[in-house]
This record gives structure tokens, C-alpha cells and sequence, in this order.
């Protein structure tokens, strides 16, 4: 449901600013900024993101400033959040449907256009401030089609392309980093740790879909965060065969990354931004998923423009593009749930029972052109 409040202007807004305060993943799954930018080049648009959420922004030219806020700010941060945005744009995007996006917006703009979360009445009041808003569908609707939808009121083209982060010394950072000529050998970029418990494969998969990359002279390097646990994690798989694989774990920020995928055979990951920062960035990937909804969050395929999503709830597995997207099994998959005990760091049967047999035969149809 879409409510249009918005009368046609043919003046294109000098600043304006795209709230999109969720996860590092949400940030990139914004092609919403891209058709912005296509509209209004002269326009300054700004992001505001929670503090260290805005590396999938890095060397994005779409964006002119990102603004970094505490998910919890104190009282001094409100303040100085306050004065960096308080009316200070033309127009607030928010793309998302929380109490605290909405008030960003209200703060930012007087004109403001958004998700809102139901039509109950707690949420008059978003319907009410916002001067064009559209309905979240948490579940049969992609992130992305979501956001675009916003675009609506705008009268503007809608643009399918995710921009991943860049940098123009990524070669240099990179040859640092990594211990054989990535430019020319073949290698898969592996993500095998996820924030989030309920989202992980096992050990044993992940030793044994290695143990076959390297059989077939394959070359492993694997990525991840800064946290202890995921660090250690990365580092211990490595030690296994040094010689073929590495881990360049919090060594790295995603605009590095980013090259790094793009010379990349393959990419292997359970629902993480960088699974989808691969899709993004065309790299044959193969996406592990378990509890997730792949049709609200799966890695969008690059080249793929269309308002349906590209995934189906449920399929053995499902190939677009140079995205495949290999569920768990089980009657309840995807439960849509943060794991078997409905906490995010519970177990999922449908990830621990997944077999490295089915991955590596994914692996192998993903790679088949």
C-alpha cells in the first residue's frame, strides 16, 4: 500500500538525506541512493547510518557525506546529531520503519518520505508527518524492491545496481595482505563465521568443502570481522594448510574487499554483508541459508531488475545469475526465526545439518557455466 502525498515538482532538491540506520547490509542493499544520485546529480545526499555501518558506502561517489549515530546514543549524541541535521535538507528518505528512523526524519526535513510499519494506530502519527509513505512487507517483498518503492512519490527512475565500496589502492592493500598473485591464480573467497550463531555452518562443512577446493588446486582466502571469536576462528582454519590458505580477518575494510571479489573464482558465505557485497559485485556466489527468508534477504544477482524478488521461499536449491542460493532442509526452513531457540545465538538444525556434499555439488552447478 502506497500513499502519495507529494504534489509533482519539477525542482530537484539541493540536499537531501537517505536514513538507512539497520545493519552493515542494509546499507548496501540501497540501490535506492543510486537512483537518487541518477536523478539529482547535482544534488548533495547524505547517509546517515549507525557508527561503523557506513564502510559499504566507502568510494561511493552516489554519496557525498555519511553521518555515523550510536544505535543507543547518549544525550550528548543526540544533541550533536541534532545540530548536524536539524532542517538542514530538502527532502528525508527513510528506509526504514522504527520509531527513532521516523523522528530522524521529522528532525532532518519537511518533507519526508517512508516505510511505516501497519496501518494500527500506534503508527498514525508516521502517517501522519510522513508527506508520502509506503507499507513495510517484512516478508514476501526484497529489501530492495522495498526501498525502491519510496522512489514512487519522487517521480524518478527506479535503478536495480548496487555500488560496492572501492578504493582506488586496493591493489596495494591487497598485495600486502596476500601471499600469492591473486591477479592470475585461482582462488575462492570463503566468509565462513557470521555475527550471529543461528546463521552458521558447521566446522566439519567447512573443513571438508576446503579439504575438496584444495584437492582441486584452489587457493582459499578467508574473510572476516575484528571480533575475537571470528578472528580466532579465521586463524585456525588457516593453520590448517598455510600454504593455500590465508585469512585477511579485520585486516581489511569491505572497499578492499571489494576488488578482492571481483578477481575471485567463487565466493561461499551463509547470509552475511558479504555474501551480499559478492552478488554485488559479480562474483559467482554461492549463499548459505538457513532460517533466513530469501525473498526479503537474499543476495540480490548482479544484472537482476525486476519488482519480484528473485528468490522463491523454499526450492533444494536456486540459481540466478551468478548467485546460488542453497537452503537448509527441513519442513520448517526458512522458519523465519534467529535460530531453532529463537535467539540469535541459538543453533539451526537446517545449518548444522547440512551435509558438505550438498555444498560442494552446489558449488560445482554454480561454477558450470
Amino acid at each position: 500500500m502506497f500513499k502519495n502525498k507529494i504534489s509533482p515538482n519539477k525542482t530537484s532538491p539541493n540536499k537531501v538525506l537517505l536514513i538507512a540506520t539497520r545493519q552493515i547490509g542494509d546499507v548496501l542493499l540501497t540501490p535506492l541512493l543510486h537512483s537518487i544520485r541518477a536523478a539529482w546529480p547535482e544534488a548533495i545526499i547524505d547517509v546517515l547510518v549507525y557508527t561503523s555501518k557506513g564502510g559499504m558506502l566507502k568510494g561511493n561517489t552516489d554519496c557525498n557525506n555519511v553521518i555515523e549515530s550510536d544505535e543507543h546514543p547518549n544525550l550528548a549524541g543526540y544533541l550533536a546529531l541534532l545540530k548536524r541535521i536539524f532542517r538542514k535538507y530538502d527532502l528525508a528518505i527513510n528506509t526504514q520503519a522504527n520509531d527513532r528512523s521516523h523522528q530522524y526524519a521529522l528532525i532532518a526535513s519537511k518533507k519526508r518520505v517512508g516505510l511505516i510499519p501497519d496501518l494500527k494506530v500506534q503508527s498514525l502519527w508516521k502517517r501522519v508527518l510522513s508527506n508520502s509513505w509506503h507499507l513495510l512487507d517484512n516478508v514476501n517483498t526484497h529489501t530492495i524492491v522495498q526501498n525502491l518503492a519510496l522512489v514512487e512519490s519522487l517521480n524518478i527512475e527506479k535503478l536495480y545496481e548496487i555500488i560496492p565500496p572501492s578504493n582506488t589502492q586496493a591493489a596495494t592493500v591487497l598485495d600486502k595482505l596476500l601471499n600469492f598473485d591473486w591477479r592470475n591464480e585461482k582462488f575462492v573467497v570463503i566468509h565462513p563465521f557470521p555475527m550471529w550463531q543461528y546463521k552458521r555452518w558447521t566446522d566439519a562443512g567447512w573443513k571438508a568443502l576446503i579439504e575438496h577446493l584444495i584437492s582441486n588446486n584452489m587457493r582459499i582466502v578467508l574473510t572476516g570481522g575484528s571480533a575475537h571469536d571470528e578472528l580466532a576462528y579465521c586463524n585456525e582454519l588457516a593453520s590448517n594448510d598455510p600454504k593455500h590458505i590465508v585469512s585477511i580477518a579485520g585486516k581489511t575494510g569491505f572497499e578492499n574487499i571489494s576488488k578482492l571479489l571481483q578477481h575471485a573464482s567463487a565466493f561461499i558465505g551463509p547470509d552475511t554483508a558479504t555474501t551480499h557485497l559478492a552478488a554485488a559485485c559479480g562474483t559467482p556466489t554461492l549463499a548459505l541459508y538457513g532460517p533466513t527468508n530469501p525473498v526479503k534477504w537474499g543476495p540480490w544477482p548482479k544484472g537482476y531488475a525486476a519488482e519480484k524478488s528473485p528468490w522463491v521461499m523454499t526450492a533444494p536449491y536456486q540459481r540466478v545469475n551468478n548467485v546460488l542460493l542453497l537452503q537448509g532442509l527441513g519442513n520448517c526452513v526458512p522458519c523465519h526465526e534467529e535460530g531453532c531457540n529463537k535467539h540469535k545465538n541459538s543453533e539451526s538444525r537446517c545449518m548444522n545439518e547440512l551435509p558438505a556434499s550438498r555444498v560442494i555439488t552446489a558449488l560445482e552447478i554454480l561454477l558450470t557455466k
